[in-house]
C-alpha cells in the first residue's frame, strides 16, 4: 500500500525542478561568496540535548531517533543552532567577526500537509561576533542582493524588533503571561482575534487604544515617531533607536525601496533578541525568508557572542518566480556500425559545454516520442550521417 506514497510533508524533486533549484541556489550562493561569507556543512543528524533543544523549533516538530548507545538524535530542524555549535567550538579561536554561510536541507515534522513541507532547502548566512546595527544592515542588504540575483523583483522585507511589542504589552498588561496571549495573536497574524481580545480586557480606554495602535505601526520609517508615543520604557525606546540606525545604514546601501517597517512582527524562535525581519513576495502565501539578531544563543554553548543572520526558502522563491526550466539537451542517436563516430561527435559537443544524451537506436521503442523533448537531434545511422 505504500509503494508510491511518501511520508507526510516529503516531496520528490523531478529533473526540471531540480535544474531550476540548482540555478537559483548557484545565483544566491555566488553573491554570498562575493560578500566574503564562507560556506560550511554540518551533519544532518545532531544530538537532541544540544542542537535539538537550542534550535527553538517546537519539540513536536522534531524528527527524533536513537543511536546504538541510546542517545536521542534529531534531524537538524534549522541551521542556526548547528552553526552556533561549530562556531562556539571549532571556530572559537578564530578572530571574530565570523561570516559563515550554508545551503542545506532542514527537517520539521508536520501534523498535516497545509502546504508546509517536512524537508526543505535553505540558503542563509550567520554573521557572528558583531553586535552593531551595521551587521544587521549587512545581512539584510546581502539578502536583498541574493534575491535580486536569483531573479526576484517584487518583494518586500518587513523589519521589526522583538523587544518593542513585548515591552508595550508588559507596560500595559503588567506581566509576561498576559503579554504572551497577545504575542500569539500577532504570530498567527490573527488581527481580528487580537482586537476582540483587547476589547475584552479590563483596561482603560487609553490603554486599549495603545494596544490597538500597535496594529497601525506598518509603513515607512516615519512610523517610528508614532511608536515612541505609545511607550515610555527605556527598552522600547532603545529598540526604536536601533531600528532608526538600521534604516539609516540601509539607506547607505540604497535598498530602502525594498523595506517596510512592521512593529507587529514576532517569532516562534525563542532565541531572537533584537532586530527581526521577514521577506514577502508575489504568488506566495508564506514568508520566503526571515532572520534577525540572536545575541544569547552562543551562551548556550558556553561562548557568549552576538550574532545575526537570515535564511531563505528556495522552493518558495521558485514559486514566487513561477520558474520553469526546459532542459537544453541535445541527443546523438547511433547504430552500432557508426558508434565510433557518434562517440567522437558527442565528446566534441560535451567539450563545448553542451549537454548531450547518447543513445543506441536499438534501445528506443518509439523514436518520434523519444526525440521530441530534445533541442537538437543528430543521427549516426547506417552508412551516412543525417542531421535533423
Amino acid at each position: 500500500m505504500f509503494m508510491f506514497e511518501k511520508p507526510l510533508g516529503m516531496v520528490d524533486t523531478l529533473p526540471n525542478l531540480y535544474e531550476v533549484k540548482k540555478k537559483t541556489r548557484h545565483a544566491m550562493t555566488n553573491v554570498i561568496e562575493q560578500w566574503g561569507f564562507q560556506f560550511i556543512e554540518t551533519p544532518t543528524l545532531e544530538y537532541y540535548e544540544t542542537v535539538g533543544v537550542q534550535s527553538a523549533i517546537l519539540d513536536q516538530q522534531l524528527f527524533k531517533l536513537l543511536d546504538q548507545q541510546g542517545h536521542t538524535l534529531v534531524l537538524r530542524p534549522d541551521m542556526t543552532a548547528p552553526i552556533a555549535r561549530v562556531a562556539a567550538s571549532k571556530l572559537y579561536n578564530h578572530l571574530y567577526p565570523l561570516r559563515l554561510a550554508y545551503s542545506a536541507n532542514v527537517f520539521r515534522a508536520q501534523q498535516r500537509e497545509g502546504g508546509r513541507p517536512a524537508e526543505f532547502e535553505q540558503v542563509g548566512v550567520e554573521l557572528i561576533g558583531d553586535g552593531t546595527t551595521s551587521a544587521d544592515a549587512e545581512v539584510i542588504a546581502l539578502m536583498i542582493a541574493s534575491l535580486k540575483e536569483a531573479g526576484l523583483e517584487n518583494f518586500k522585507i518587513a523589519i521589526g524588533h522583538i523587544v518593542y511589542a513585548d515591552a508595550l504589552f508588559k507596560e500595559v498588561l503588567g506581566n509576561q503571561e498576559r503579554a504572551d496571549v497577545l504575542r500569539r495573536f500577532l504570530y498567527e497574524k490573527n488581527y481580528v482575534g487580537y482586537k476582540e481580545h483587547v476589547k475584552g480586557l479590563p483596561l482603560s480606554s487609553i490603554d486599549k487604544e495603545r494596544l490597538f495602535s500597535l496594529l497601525t505601526l506598518r509603513g515607512g520609517i516615519d512610523k517610528v515617531a508614532e511608536a515612541k508615543d505609545l511607550v515610555s520604557t527605556v527598552a522600547a525606546r532603545d529598540a526604536l533607536e536601533e531600528i532608526t540606525q538600521l534604516w539609516s545604514t540601509l539607506e547607505a546601501f540604497q535598498v530602502t525601496d525594498y523595506l517596510k517597517l512592521d512593529l507587529n512582527i514576532v517569532s516562534h524562535m525563542s532565541y531572537y533578541t533584537g532586530i527581526l525581519f521577514e521577506v514577502y513576495a508575489d504568488n506566495v502565501g508564506f514568508p520566503i525568508g526571515s532572520g534577525g539578531r540572536y545575541d544569547h544563543l552562543f551562551e548556550k554553548f558556553n561562548r557568549a557572542a552576538p550574532a545575526t543572520g537570515f535564511g531563505l526558502h528556495i522552493d518558495r522563491i521558485i514559486e514566487s518566480l513561477k520558474m520553469t526550466d526546459e532542459q537544453q539537451l541535445q541527443c546523438v542517436i547511433y547504430s552500432l556500425e557508426r558508434r565510433t563516430e557518434a562517440i567522437a561527435h558527442t565528446n566534441e559537443l560535451r567539450m563545448n559545454n553542451k549537454r548531450v544524451v547518447m543513445q543506441d537506436i536499438n534501445g528506443i521503442k518509439d523514436v518520434d516520442a523519444f526525440t521530441k523533448h530534445f533541442e537538437e537531434v543528430v543521427y549516426f545511422i547506417g552508412s551516412r550521417k543525417e542531421e535533423l
